[in-house]
């Protein structure tokens, strides 16, 4: 019952589950047969036992007090959108209203009313719904935060802050050759020491220290807005609520992000380890209009722009549907700009019946044509700012997987930016750049010209390193 958690509501007395008319905007009703998106509804956590729904639309169930009928009309949360969830161990729930009233479906048009009398059993009466968890996806930093509490959030994130990446990690990195580290952090590191709620202090202490360990190794540092305000892409890992996209609706949010980047900039920028600033990772082509990041891309580069004149200022292709030339084509800054690609043979029904040999082709022939394109085109440097060894292959040899990681370091190094690794540490093996390293399924190969780098996450959930190759 994490924030994010879609469910459906299903009366156990009618038979049919709750809908909001429409996907949100009008009436509740307790009349659909079989469940779809209108039927779904995503949880906003207040606390263990008191909950909003949002609808597909994003407005929320809300209710005005006894006797009243819910309805989707609401635009944001407070009291009257609040519910309580009484739960059994059968899947059985009852909803209660603030002040105490059980909401009940009628047989009288089909409606969602607060005026069940007394306090339901678990019988089969008007007040009691099966509930169906249809997904539960998000696991982020914010449903950590908001989901522990703030004070056992801060005890879960302090003893994973001091024990997950410590300066041994980048005494890893150094003998491996690796020379940059990217670090993600979330928007709220710009107000550390009181983050609002429910995000939790330290990550900027982290930061710090990470700077300072890869000083002392000869390690760079990018620092990247891996989550903005309102969230840019919906996931997990940009601190979404309930997987919605809600930056670039808002003007208040892209401001706030701006504010960020000076933060940041203002900050870092004389640090000796610096290397470079991405003003945000994995923008969403699907949520956020190519204008309006743009616009983001310019006025963020003036901002990193007034604090130095040498520090690499990246900008992320949008996840989806988008060309990277439409980056290219923008103008965005006239020096030490840096185009971020991630490439994943992952994540997309394209590659689910690839064979090895397939997939390593797919690195020669695609990735290699446009990395090729690129370089040769007149706009920023490339990036290939996130990859993995991992695939959709099952059952893969040791020498499949070394194979398909040799293949994409030959092209991967060819970008004019270089690379990075999805992530240093991570409980899925073939993610874990040290575990690929140690067991051989990853082979570096280190030259007088050919030199990597690694990135380090210190958020939350976000737990792990990348790594990038600088040429």
């Amino acid at each position: 019952m994490k924030d994010g958690t879609e469910v459906q509501l299903k009366s156990v007395t009618l038979q049919t589950y709750v809908s909001a008319e429409n996907g949100g905007g009008m009436n509740v009703a307790v009349d659909r047969d079989i469940p779809s998106s209108w039927e779904t509804f995503r949880l906003w956590r207040v606390s263990e036992t008191e909950f909003q729904f949002r609808t597909s639309k994003g407005q929320f169930l809300t209710c005005d007090g006894n006797g009243g009928s819910v309805s989707a009309t609401a635009e944001s949360p407070s009291r009257t959108e609040t519910f309580y969830v009484e739960q059994n161990n059968k899947g059985r729930i009852h909803l209660k209203l603030m002040s105490g009233i059980y909401l009940q479906a009628t047989s009288i048009a089909n409606q969602l009313t607060a005026d069940y009398p007394g306090t339901p059993g678990w019988d089969d009466n008007a007040a009691t719904f099966e509930m169906t968890i249809v997904a539960n996806n998000l696991h982020g930093d914010y449903q950590l935060a908001n989901g522990y509490g703030h004070d056992k959030a801060k005890e879960v994130l302090k003893k994973h802050r001091n024990s997950f990446i410590t300066v041994e990690d980048f005494n890893f990195l150094n003998r491996n050759g690796i020379n940059t580290v990217r670090i993600p952090v979330g928007w709220w590191i710009a107000f550390d020491h009181n983050p609002p709620a429910p995000f939790i202090s330290g990550s900027l202490e982290a930061l710090d220290s990470a700077f300072s360990w890869a000083q002392s190794y000869n390690i760079k540092c990018i620092i990247d807005l891996h989550a903005a305000p309102g969230s840019q892409n919906g996931n997990e890992h940009s601190a979404s609520r309930d997987g919605s996209t809600g930056w670039s609706t808002s003007p208040d949010s892209i401001a706030q992000t701006l504010e960020v980047i000076e933060f940041l900039a203002s900050r870092f920028a004389k640090h000796p380890a610096l290397l470079g600033i991405e003003l945000l990772n994995e923008p969403s082509a699907a949520n956020v209009p190519l204008d309006i990041l743009i616009s983001y891309y310019k006025q963020g580069y003036q901002i990193v722009r007034k604090y130095s004149s040498t520090a690499y200022v990246i900008v992320c292709q949008r996840i989806g549907n988008a060309d990277p030339l439409e980056i290219y084509q923008a103008n965005i800054g006239s020096s030490n700009i840096v185009l971020d690609l991630h490439y994943y043979n992952l994540f997309d029904t394209f590659f689910v019946n690839m064979s090895s040999i397939d997939n390593i082709q797919f690195i020669y022939k695609s990735r290699e044509a446009q990395v090729q394109a690129l370089n040769g085109a007149n706009g920023p440097l490339v990036f290939i700012g996130e990859w993995v060894n991992e695939w959709n292959v099952l059952n893969g040899s040791q020498r499949d997987y070394q194979d398909f990681g040799r293949a994409q370091l030959e092209v991967y190094n060819a970008a004019s930016f270089g690379w990075a690794y999805w992530t240093l540490k991570n409980d899925r093996k073939h993610w874990d750049f040290e575990w690929n390293v140690q067991n051989n399924y990853l082979e570096l190969v280190h030259s007088s010209n050919v030199k990597t780098s690694n990135v380090l996450a210190l958020l939350g959930l976000v737990c792990s390193c990348i790594f990038l190759r600088i040429l």
